[in-house]
């Protein structure tokens, strides 16, 4: 065997291990820190600073500098060679400070008599926590090793931050994890939520920083790294219908079969790190150099990377890797993001959800709907602050969350959630009444669905009907393609839940941010505007005619009412409509029994069919004003697009104005008409739709009871007048005077 010489970064290695396993307090563990790097690597200062917020960083160490500049001297970020080690992430290492771009000099801190200036970012994947400093009166550059060795004491700092080593009398630190946090996001789901913390992927805390017995540890990281090639191969072999996960996972088989990732945690282990230590290092460092990068396909690389780093992590630890874990009570979901399969599995045991990524319209959220699940989307940070079983309360009507919230805010919250209840009771006294209002008007109000679990609130909420099943939620949830016998046996079940009740089954609406995990994903500018629905429809018709098929065959001769999403031109209907008689007639060929009715309608979401043919109004069955998309064409705002989305009002004048010629325009050819969409459920906008003259509205179920709450209370001729005299006014909303009537009523 080669006789290693044991370097500096080892022996230093070996001093933290037996200082931090000295019983002190938060400041004197610092301070012992500085005193002991300065000594190891023979320079006069060693300091160390870390961020006080977001963009402060504050000195709360030091060997060689004036002690009293300690917890004083503070900059912000990118202010002097510190702030600017900060702010890049990268390494400073200069012989001539005063002349580097960027020097400041800070005069409480006598720093001005050292030339040598050598800074590395304390961070942990990617979290910046502070910076690390050595100086020296020497004009020098410093080594390799030494660069090597403070990098690894940076590492340490952040470890033992993470791990609370220095909260203490004196130390003026905050133990991390312990402190309340708000965080903002978007609403992906309203509702409010109070529980404790589940992380779908926990994260791996390293403990054992440094190993006395390099050869040990070599063998431990072996070992784990075989294991992890194998998990990666049986997953890959596991995934060869999904062109996307074999992607995905043929970029983890080239990292795990890398000798130089190998070889570098190896020169880790080397130098007095752990298995652990190595391998977080190395994460760290890659990371670092990838973020650097122009190219975006190896910037998006890094989260393959991450992923893969943290399943060695696992399995050197053990952490993550037991089985059958109890939820907490209430648990409220946490996660950087999660497939709509994921999220099922956890079900209606969940309280809420709280995403760092995602969009309004993603599989996720549209889950989380049917779910009737609080989900706040966007969250950054989340998973870093956040540990298993905190505290949180989930405000999904405002996209806040309320981490180890303090107790002004848990009796604020409570009191909200205790209205929120009491106003169900209320919802739940005329679950069983019509939605008539004070002028006698009858409004329909349906629910939206997606899901079996869905259909049990027809009877809580007091819907009238199904006036959207989403039908493409079997198809995203699943790995492959759904057989037709599977459809069928779930369109029948839907039926039969609804006892009689009116399912209108919206044919597979995919594309746009629904692509099926099976299915390639077209490399479309404006996916919105693509290759989506009704399109994909007409041009793979297969899967359409499986879909009207099996909803034929469930139907098992009672009555079906079928809707065709995204139609822009009467050819398409017109198009899909044959793919209908095609259908029957194939089944009425087969001595299937056919349905006793049969509804054929379309979705009004693209402004160009409210200006087809009168011809077209004729003869479509039924219309539903798709609101949501609707209303970001007719805008010109995406609704995934949070600069934009909030931009644009539906009690503008303009939007209601164009909705109103679409209601008479049906009411001209006697064409049923319905608004499905967020907008029908929010109580404000519903009563103004059902003014300009919409009779049917379908919506979320928990929206129903404060709907038709509301429109009990409203006389639509008074409501129609304000928003007449608003348009005469020259009005942009009518917003305002509608709020004023409200505020008004009894």
């Amino acid at each position: 065997m080669i006789e290693r010489v044991e370097s500096e970064s080892r022996k230093l290695l070996g001093r933290l291990r037996d200082t931090m396993a000295e019983k002190a307090a938060g400041q004197e563990r610092l301070d012992k820190i500085t005193h002991l790097t300065a000594d190891s690597i023979g320079t006069e200062v060693c300091s160390i600073y870390l961020f006080r917020d977001d963009d402060t960083l504050e000195l709360c160490a030091t060997e060689g500098l004036n002690p009293e500049a300690v917890h004083q001297t503070r900059m912000k970020m990118g202010e002097g060679l510190v702030g600017r080690v900060a702010r890049t992430g990268k390494i400073i290492n200069t012989a001539d400070a005063p002349a580097t771009r960027g020097f400041r000099y800070m005069a409480e801190t006598g720093e001005e008599l050292y030339s040598s200036f050598l800074g590395v970012p304390i961070q942990r994947l990617g979290e910046k926590l502070g910076v690390l400093v050595v100086q020296s009166k020497d004009a020098r550059k410093f080594s390799a090793d030494e660069v090597y060795a403070l990098e690894v004491v940076a590492m340490v700092l952040a470890e033992m931050t993470e791990l609370g080593a220095f909260v203490g009398e004196g130390a003026a630190l905050r133990a991390r994890h312990t402190e309340p946090v708000l965080l903002r996001g978007i609403t992906g789901q309203e509702g409010s939520a109070e529980g404790h913390v589940w992380l779908h992927e926990p994260r791996v805390v390293v403990t054992n920083l440094v190993a006395d017995d390099p050869a040990t540890e070599r063998a431990r990281l072996i070992e784990a790294v075989e294991a992890l090639r194998i998990s990666v191969d049986q997953l890959l072999s596991g995934a060869v219908e999904d062109a996307e996960q074999v992607q995905v996972l043929e970029a983890y088989r080239m990292f795990a079969n890398s000798k130089g990732w190998l070889r570098r945690m190896e020169e880790n282990i080397d130098r007095g790190l752990s298995a652990e230590a190595a391998v977080e290092k190395e994460q760290s460092d890659v990371r670092a150099r990838m973020m650097q990068a122009n190219d975006l396909y190896l910037r998006e690389r890094l989260q393959d990377l991450d992923d893969l780093s943290n399943r060695l992590l696992r399995i050197l630890t053990g952490q993550g890797m037991q089985t059958g874990a109890e939820l907490p009570e209430n648990p409220i979901l946490v996660a950087r993001n999660i497939g709509p399969g994921e999220l099922l599995e956890y079900g209606r045991s969940l309280r809420g959800i709280v995403l760092e990524e995602g969009a309004v319209g993603s599989h996720a959220a549209i889950v989380a709907r049917a779910l009737a699940i609080p989900l706040v989307i966007g969250t950054k940070r989340i998973q870093i602050e956040a540990l298993n079983g905190d505290h949180i309360m989930v405000d999904g009507d405002q996209g806040v969350v309320h981490l180890r919230p303090d107790d002004t805010v848990v009796t604020a919250f409570r009191d909200k959630m205790a209205m929120q209840a009491k106003a169900q009771e209320r919802y739940a006294s005329i679950r069983d009444k019509p939605a008539v209002t004070l002028c006698g008007t009858r409004i329909r109000l349906d629910m939206n669905a997606g899901l079996m679990a869905d259909l049990p609130s027809l009877e809580s909420s007091g819907a009238e009907g199904v006036g959207l099943f989403r039908t493409e939620l079997q198809f995203l949830v699943r790995n492959k393609m759904p057989r037709r016998t599977e459809l069928v046996d779930i369109y029948a079940r839907v039926i039969d839940a609804a006892r009689g009740r009116r399912v209108v089954f919206r044919t597979l609406d995919i594309g746009s941010d629904k692509v099926l995990p099976y299915m390639a994903p077209q490399d479309e500018p404006n996916p919105a505007l693509g290759w989506r629905a009704i399109r994909v429809g007409l041009d793979k018709p297969g899967v359409m005619r499986m879909q009207l098929q099996a909803l034929l065959r469930a139907a098992n001769g009672r009555p079906l009412t079928i809707m065709f999403p995204f139609v822009a031109q009467f050819a398409e209907y017109d198009a899909a409509r044959n793919e209908v008689h095609k259908a029957i007639a194939r089944e009425e060929r087969l001595g299937h029994v056919l349905p006793e009715r049969l509804e054929i309608g379309a979705m009004l979401e693209t402004p160009s069919l409210a200006f087809a043919s009168k011809r077209f109004f004729e003869e479509v069955e039924f219309l539903s004003i798709g609101g949501n998309d609707l209303k970001q064409f007719f805008f010109a705002a995406d609704r995934e697009n949070e600069r934009v989305r909030r931009r644009y009002d539906t009690l503008n004048v303009s939007f209601l104005s164009f909705l109103q010629d679409i209601v008479t325009r049906c009411a001209a050819t006697n064409t049923p008409l319905s608004f499905c969409g967020e907008d029908a459920g929010r109580p404000v906008e519903a009563l103004c739709l059902a003014a300009i003259g919409l009779r049917s509205l379908s919506m979320r179920p928990a929206s129903i009871g404060p709907v038709k709450h509301l429109l009990r209370r409203c006389d639509l001729t008074e409501v129609r007048r304000i928003i007449e005299t608003a348009k005469d006014a020259g009005e942009q909303t009518v917003r305002p005077a509608v709020m004023e009537y409200l505020r008004s009523l009894p």
